[in-house]
């Protein structure tokens, strides 16, 4: 399970190594050329025993113009031991490996983007003897996939934009594309593609409502975040087994949903909702409340 933001950045490129050559190319504009192979290496450069030193994500990229690696960093803020760190990383695995490196910086910070854009330079001013140019994405220039045919095209460029996005005020539009999407693909990929974008939601509404979407089109309850939700509603009174369980949180959900996008839910609708015992239903009501402007449309077929 992945449990924090910074997991999450740099794994959804070992889930799909694709998607970096495509960011490189799409976002950043580097010319990079077209992989033929993409492979995961060992991400440990440890050379001394007593000093450890592991990269997030290597990835080996075999393209037409010869071998690069490529090397993910997940940053969460500016840290001066960068300035020796990620020099080191580069040298070592081009003596290693003989082949070049190139450095990508994934933050969903802005702040952070800038620090890291920045050129780290060693040696005399105007004659450096090393100078290392991170490629940055971040909130500034990965796109906000907030339409569902894009998100359908990308997938996994629309979950890194859940995921670098999820602070800020489009968050509700991308999830709710990227929730559409992840129908189209198959479920063992939606499944981890959602534990990345709940572990780099800050906002404690927009993790709610990715759960509450996730969880109307089954896809939350197929990873071990759910347990985590199981046991909560355990805790607050669902011990009558997992199956009403599920009614009972799907019923919140319902109503959680119309909440967080401002729509009022009158008494009558409420009661409504939380005496249903149909999952189905429940769910096609979910469904329905993503898109509704009245909490009345919940009903209009019915």
């Amino acid at each position: 399970m992945v449990g924090s933001s910074h997991e999450a950045l740099h794994r959804i490129f070992q889930k799909d190594p694709a998607l970096l050559t495509r960011a490189l190319q799409s976002v950043l504009h580097v010319p990079f050329p077209e992989p033929r192979e993409i492979a995961a290496l060992n991400v440990d450069l440890t050379e001394i025993e007593p000093v450890e030193r592991r990269v997030d994500t290597l990835l080996r990229a075999e393209t037409d113009e010869g071998t690069y690696l490529l090397v993910v960093e997940s940053q969460g803020k500016a840290d001066d031991r960068k300035r020796g760190s990620w020099p080191y990383y580069l040298s070592y695995l081009y003596e290693k490996y003989r082949c070049e490196p190139v450095l990508i910086v994934v933050t969903q910070n802005s702040a952070t983007a800038r620090w890291a854009s920045r050129p780290i330079r060693l040696g005399f001013p105007g004659w450096e003897s090393l100078t290392v140019r991170p490629l940055v994405l971040g909130p500034d220039n990965v796109p906000v996939i907030a339409d569902e045919r894009q998100a359908e095209r990308d997938v996994p460029l629309a979950v890194l934009s859940a995921m670098t996005h999820g602070r800020g005020p489009q968050a509700a539009a991308i999830l709710e594309s990227l929730a559409s999407a992840l129908r189209t693909i198959d479920p063992d990929s939606a499944a981890v593609f959602v534990q990345f974008v709940d572990s780099c939601l800050a906002d404690p509404q927009a993790k709610q409502m990715w759960r509450d979407l996730m969880t109307a089109i089954q896809y939350f309850w197929r990873h071990p975040l759910a347990e985590q939700v199981r046991e909560e509603g355990r805790e607050q009174g669902l011990e009558q087994g997992l199956e009403q369980g599920r009614v009972e949180a799907k019923a919140e959900m319902v109503l959680h949903i119309l909440e967080w996008r401002g729509i009022q839910v009158t008494d009558a609708v409420r009661e409504r909702v939380e005496a249903c015992t149909d999952l189905d239903q429940l769910e096609i009501w979910a469904q329905r409340a993503v898109h509704a402007t009245d909490a009345a449309e919940l009903f209009a077929e019915e």
